[in-house]
């Protein structure tokens, strides 16, 4: 089996994310090898996808899918993935149709409320429509948007001027419309699964927020995930598995379980969860969710005894189930 790690650099980036990007999937790449996998990877720089997987045959090559967008063009991790597909190669990960529908906030909301999964009250609003919200604290998200992208502790706003700020601030920095929710003020737990025939929750992951003690400072924000030195990236510690009684492990396994199947996830991702009054609420939907080493997913895997290069290991085997000649090996070994 050859195996063909893929993952986006682009060239605008600063030196150190690039050094961090090239550090991180080296490290995943490296990992596999050392599972006795005969690995390639490709750093994807300009949209020129295709260029890249001419160089493979999708009769012999899985393709592992790290790329979230084509370096240049916004909003493109779908892209990726249909290019994958129209050059006939199994990959890790899910289809563009999940994918796609993870970046619109607002129709995950209406299919997760569909299925009962519980989920912050919320509207997209324009600048007009600001002085009809009244449920405050709310916080202000983009709305077609992963990575927590703008979002900041003045994200959470507790009034009508700060609400318009935040959205005019969505508006014209990422040219598109705000998410205004109900801002839930209460513990946090990052939620990986994996499997297809039989999902599995991996233990939940909590976010530590004890360091803070204003609510709009308990927040993952954009520098708690990508800017080391900040005081949200300093101070949120990662309790893992998270201190929780039987009946929360249940619920959250009852209802991420719930959220995978509707949503029509594979292989892995993962839900963010938040519980005020003892009630769950699903924040958001990361299919092909960050898996390098230091992330929840790797950590909640760890408590499971997975290393982190049994842990890809298992994530490619999921994919090479689906691939017309390896899947048929996977199945013929296992009667």
């Amino acid at each position: 089996m050859k195996v063909l790690v893929i993952y986006d650099l682009d060239p605008e980036w600063d030196k150190k994310e690039i050094k961090d990007a090239r550090s991180s999937n080296r490290m995943l790449y490296e990992s596999l090898k050392s599972e006795g996998i005969e690995t390639f990877i490709e750093e994807v720089t300009r949209p020129d996808l295709d260029k890249i997987l001419d160089k493979y045959n999708p009769e012999d090559t899985i393709v592992f899918n790290l790329c979230e967008t084509l370096p240049g063009i916004q909003l493109s991790e779908k892209k990726v993935v249909e290019i994958i597909e129209r050059k006939g190669f199994t990959y890790t990960g899910n289809t563009p149709e999940v994918i796609d529908l993870s970046y619109n906030k607002q129709k995950t909301k209406r299919i997760l409320s569909s299925i009962g999964v519980s989920v912050p009250h919320g509207a997209v609003l324009s600048l007009q429509q600001a002085d009809k919200w009244t449920l405050f604290p709310a916080i202000v998200k983009p709305s077609l948007e992963h990575c927590s992208l703008t979002l900041t502790e003045k994200s959470v706003v507790y009034d009508t001027q700060s609400l318009k700020e935040q959205i005019r601030k969505v508006n014209q920095e990422l040219k598109q419309p705000a998410l205004v929710e109900d801002f839930i003020d209460g513990r946090e737990f990052h939620v990986s699964v994996w499997n297809n025939q039989a999902p599995e929750m991996l233990p939940p992951v909590e976010m530590d927020f004890s360091a803070f003690r204003e609510a709009n400072k308990k927040l993952c924000t954009y520098d708690s995930k990508f800017t080391p030195g900040s005081e949200h990236y300093e101070k949120i510690e990662s309790l893992v598995p998270a201190p929780i009684d039987d009946e929360l492990y249940a619920q959250m396994e009852r209802e991420s379980l719930k959220a995978w199947k509707g949503f029509g996830c594979m292989d892995y991702a993962r839900f963010d969860f938040r519980l005020r009054d003892d009630k769950l609420y699903l924040l958001d939907v990361n299919p092909n969710s960050d898996i390098s080493f230091d992330a929840s997913f790797a950590m909640a895997a760890e408590v499971l005894n997975y290393s982190y290069s049994k842990m890809l290991k298992k994530i490619l085997m999921m994919a090479a189930e689906r691939h017309p000649v390896y899947g048929e090996k996977i199945l013929a070994f296992y009667e």
